[in-house]
This record gives C-alpha cells, sequence and structure tokens, in this order.
C-alpha cells in the first residue's frame, strides 16, 4: 500500500457486510454504509466529549466503489476540530476485500457531532486532559 492510498485517522470499526445488507446485485446500500459511519463517528466523538453525543450534520460524502457481500467495511476516524459544544470529524469507510488482499476507499464524509447533557441540550465539550 502506498502512502498515498492509506486511512487517514483512527480505525474505530470493523464490521462484516452480509448479503441482508445488500441489493440484487450484491452490492451494499450506501445507507448502511452511511450508518455505520455514523456509529464510528458516535464512538469517537462520545470518547472526546466525555458523555453523550448525536449527529447534528453530515457533509461532502459520495461514494466512489461499491462495498460487496463479504468485504469487511473499515471505518476511519479523525477529529479535526472541537468548538463549543460540537466535535468535527473526518471519516473515511474503506472496504477490505480478503478474497483480493486489497483496501479500497469507499467513501469519506464530514460528520458533525454535538454534546449533550443529562436533559439533551448541548453542553460544553470537557478541555482535553
Amino acid at each position: 500500500m502506498t502512502e498515498d492510498t492509506r486511512p487517514t485517522g483512527e480505525l474505530t470499526l470493523r464490521t462484516l457486510a452480509m448479503p441482508a445488507d445488500a441489493n440484487a446485485a450484491g452490492d451494499i446500500f450506501g445507507g448502511w454504509v452511511m450508518a455505520q459511519m455514523d456509529l464510528a463517528s458516535g464512538i469517537r466523538a462520545a470518547e472526546r466529549a466525555r458523555g453523550r453525543v448525536v449527529t447534528a450534520a453530515v457533509k461532502e460524502m459520495a461514494f466512489q466503489l461499491p462495498v460487496k457481500i463479504g468485504d469487511t467495511l473499515n471505518v476511519y476516524t479523525e477529529i479535526t476540530h472541537v468548538g463549543r459544544t460540537s466535535i468535527t470529524l473526518g471519516v473515511e469507510a474503506w472496504a477490505h476485500r480478503a478474497r483480493h488482499r486489497k483496501l479500497e476507499k469507499v467513501t469519506a464524509a464530514t460528520f458533525i457531532m454535538v454534546a449533550l447533557d443529562e436533559d439533551g441540550k448541548p453542553t460544553p465539550v470537557p478541555a482535553e486532559e
């Protein structure tokens, strides 16, 4: 793998693409891929916020390649900005195609998560330790 084809960020989620997640042609639904990216964003942002977070926005998502049944979807996240109550993450989805021993970038997007307090209202993100 060359330098320009390496994932950016931290491996946050890995999951297997199953037949139930696919259309008749064997391509995995884009909504399923996006849901996995949202889960990964939530995991990483909740760790940083040390509490509950919700998705506020998803920006600039375009699919470059399909995910196929049997591929392992690897989702990488990188915190790019921390605001008062929000956390912005760069998120990349990569398909590990075991049969071909290849890791290919499927899509990337920017996710904005907001930290919430016990009442479900935006709350400041704590300072980094």
